[in-house]
């Protein structure tokens, strides 16, 4: 059962107060451990609200073993006298043995729930090495709920570690010896370096031993050795672990403790792939703004020297093409992936209005979002924005200035985009006109974003260009 549920089922259906809950759920985010530890089912019994019986309230399955509950039986109530094993460990605060064990959950001075342990029958055959160990550390955490000693915190209300005891198990003795170490704890412990055997050693010793600067070896007794629990990873040039330790107490004394252990020299490997690849990807994607951007400023530097205004003219629009492909790449160089935020590129090309408006009074806004889009889809999209915007800029107005709206609608991966403004609207012959501008747009939205596009004039004056694609 899921944490938010155990929630609203002992605030709607029991007498357990927030704090004594919080409490629970600590507990029941860590019982799969119990449950694999034990070979067995757990269920957690709660009173129910006016001492009207109990309650089911959680139930986990052992993953070492087969279960001995084949039906759920979360939300089962059991009237008053329906279950005197349960009632009594509630009443007394004692573990009840029979063929099924009751163990008092304690908060403080209180019993506040019965957590029921059932196994199936181990036959005649005897437990082996790692079975024992197991079962022992098993008892002690029992023990220690019902001492209240367990769980370590009721703010650990969500399963943070995902170890599991077949990762790789090691039972301490109080003073840090060695007492089991399964198989695959060894394992682990090998691609560290480790030559020889983990049992009768000093963990914290020999985990040091194997320690370099990755883990400095100070570090080494705060995750091994202490009080408190914790969790963490030792990693040298070798191997990387994951670790968890458990403290283990036994009649309020230090009792060793429980570490569970994974190798995740892969994983990590990977991540630091990946990584380095997107770095590498982010500084390509500068290299090529810088490089835009050079380009830019010699278009700049070009169309200072022209002397026709025609050709200076021709030379400031590339430019400005070229900018917004350098405004996407950077965007790409400042972010994780082959996205980007686009609603911040459009509303930078918006204020390229200014760049043209002259003396006159031209707004600019942004109605919806784009949200973010891939690098393939923003580099044309910003294009023909530019396009757009522009070209309403320049074209659309007198000397009173006016209004450009870019309204952008989108529902999942489909954009309907429209960019107005409430000029003079379209001449005559625009559609069929040779236009730079207008062709390097049709091409884009129809060619590489596989969109459509329509121009309208608008029956309030002006004009509106729409643009559906997939993003």
């Amino acid at each position: 059962m899921a944490v938010g549920q155990l929630e609203d089922m002992t605030r709607s259906r029991t007498a357990v107060s927030a704090t004594d809950a919080r409490w629970l759920n600590a507990l029941v985010s860590d019982w799969q451990l119990i449950a694999d530890l034990a070979f067995s089912d757990l269920v957690l019994w709660v009173p129910e609200a006016e001492e009207t019986g109990v309650c089911a309230v959680a139930q986990v399955r052992p993953t070492t073993g087969p279960t001995a509950l084949l039906e759920d039986v979360v939300g089962l109530s059991l009237a008053p006298g329906a279950a005197p094993l349960i009632e009594q460990a509630l009443t007394t605060g004692l573990t009840i043995e029979g063929s099924t064990q009751f163990v008092p959950v304690r908060r403080g001075s209180r019993v506040v729930a019965v957590v029921e342990r059932r196994r199936e029958a181990p036959g005649l055959r005897s437990a082996g090495a790692l079975e024992s160990a197991y079962l022992d550390v098993a008892s002690d955490l029992l023990e220690m709920i019902r001492t209240g000693e367990f769980p370590e915190s009721a703010d650990r209300t969500a399963v943070v570690d995902l170890l599991r005891v077949g990762d790789g198990f090691v039972r301490t003795e109080a003073d840090g010896t060695v007492r089991f170490a399964s198989p695959n704890a060894l394992s682990a412990y090998r691609r560290l370096g480790l030559v020889g055997d983990l049992i009768g050693t000093r963990l914290v010793d020999v985990t040091a031993g194997l320690m370099d600067r990755r883990t400095p070896r100070h570090a080494v007794p705060g995750l091994l050795v202490g009080a408190e629990g914790g969790s963490g990873e030792l990693e040298n040039a070798a191997a990387s672990l994951h670790v968890r330790r458990i403290p283990l107490r036994s009649a309020g004394e230090p009792a060793g403790a429980l570490i569970l252990l994974r190798d995740v020299t892969e994983l990590r490997s990977r991540e630091r792939e990946l990584m380095t690849k997107d770095a590498t990807i982010r500084e390509i994607h500068h290299r090529v703004k810088n490089n835009l951007q050079t380009v830019a400023a010699l278009l700049r530097l070009q169309a200072r020297r022209m002397s026709t205004d025609e050709a200076r003219h021709a030379l400031q629009e590339a430019e400005r093409r070229v900018g917004s492909i350098a405004l996407v790449h950077e965007t790409l160089s400042q972010s994780f992936g082959d996205v980007v935020d686009f609603d911040d590129i459009a509303d930078r090309l918006l204020r390229t209005v200014l760049d043209v408006a002259g003396e006159r009074e031209i707004l600019a806004t942004r109605i919806g979002t784009f949200g973010a889009l891939s690098g393939e889809v923003a580099t044309p999209l910003s294009m023909v924005l530019t396009e757009l915007i522009q070209n309403a800029a320049e074209h659309a107005f007198g000397d009173d200035g006016g209004q450009i709206t870019v309204a952008v609608n989108r529902i999942r991966d489909r954009i309907r985009l429209r960019v107005s403004d409430d000029g003079v609207g379209m001449p005559e012959g625009f559609r069929t006109s040779s236009s730079l501008g207008l062709s390097i747009v049709t091409t884009l939205v129809q060619t590489e974003l596989d969109g459509t596009l329509t121009f309208e004039s608008r029956p309030s004056g002006g004009t509106t260009v729409s643009i559906t694609l997939d993003a």
